[in-house]
């Protein structure tokens, strides 16, 4: 029997760096929030809008200001 010659085949993937990477893991400083506003600190926008519903707004600027800070912490300029 006669044996076929194996060709090598070549598998690499070239990978290349796009400028406006939307898919980056790699979150910078001035990178965009990875969430949507409405989806991002569920736990202070619960207590926001439960304080705000039962008591007013003006009553419930302790929990308002928390909100606030939690979504500039997730990268959110409000």
């Amino acid at each position: 029997m006669s044996e076929l010659p194996i060709q090598h085949i070549s598998t690499a993937l070239t990978l290349s760096k796009e400028p406006n990477n939307q898919g980056s893991a790699v979150a910078g400083p001035d990178s965009k929030p990875k969430k949507k506003i409405c989806c991002a600190c569920p736990d202070t926008k619960k207590l926001r809008d439960e304080c705000v519903v039962e008591h007013g707004e003006d009553a419930c600027s302790k929990w308002i200001e928390a909100h606030l800070r939690c979504l500039r912490a997730e990268g959110f300029k409000v």
